[in-house]
């Protein structure tokens, strides 16, 4: 939260000082009265002016679009955002436009990964309650979620003919949970995850029945 100290004549031309300083309007901020104006001995001597304490109320939207934009600026990268509200899934979603998808998101996403966690880290913090946040990129998320499922379904099926198993590529715990969710509902077939983070995989293994 930014704060300034500022002074005037008034009390109001004090305020208006801290938002010109702050570049804002005064229905976005705090204000506390720390002095008030004294005129002193004929009007001159011992006159003390308003003293003011003025905090934006940073908005989360303004937040991550500030946060963004100064990566992407250091990044050498042009976009443009649209934060929407996702009353299904109870989260705001960070829509990117950019003519440099591929710079966004990464290998597998990875960029994009970490990009949404340190804005989830930017956005939440000294916030009393936590927002979720979710970065995408041309619909992105939904691609990969699909392509997952497909994949899934077809290793499964591969499983369950050749009554083996099957170890994935490492994947972050969104998209193991994507996988976990495809084939909960196969008979013959059990998912768990292995090993420690960065490098936690999935493995599809066919379960026989018991006799």
């Amino acid at each position: 939260m930014r704060t300034v100290t500022a002074k005037g004549k008034t009390v109001e031309e004090a305020i208006q000082n801290a938002l010109q300083m702050l570049n804002t309007t005064q229905d976005k901020v705090t204000t506390k009265v720390i002095d008030l104006p004294t005129a002193g001995f004929m009007g001159v001597f011992g006159s003390k002016p308003a003293k003011v304490e003025v905090s934006v109320n940073d908005d989360i939207d303004d937040v991550i679009k500030e946060f963004l934009g100064d990566v992407f600026e250091k990044m050498n990268i042009k976009a443009e955002l649209e934060i929407r509200f996702d009353e299904e899934e109870n989260m705001l979603v960070v829509d990117i436009k950019s003519d440099q998808t591929g710079v966004i998101i990464g290998k597998r996403g990875q960029t994009l990964d970490s990009l949404q966690y340190l804005t989830s880290l930017v956005a939440n913090k000294d916030k009393e309650e936590y927002t979720k946040i979710t970065l995408d990129v041309e619909n992105y998320r939904e691609k990969r979620k699909r392509a997952l499922q497909d994949l899934a379904d077809k290793i499964a099926q591969n499983v369950q003919r050749k009554r083996g198993r099957y170890v994935l590529e490492p994947m972050n715990p969104y998209e193991r949970r994507i996988i976990h969710s495809a084939l909960q509902n196969y008979r013959n077939i059990i998912t768990y995850s292995e090993g420690e983070e960065p490098n936690r995989h999935i493995v599809i293994e066919y379960k026989r029945d018991k006799v």
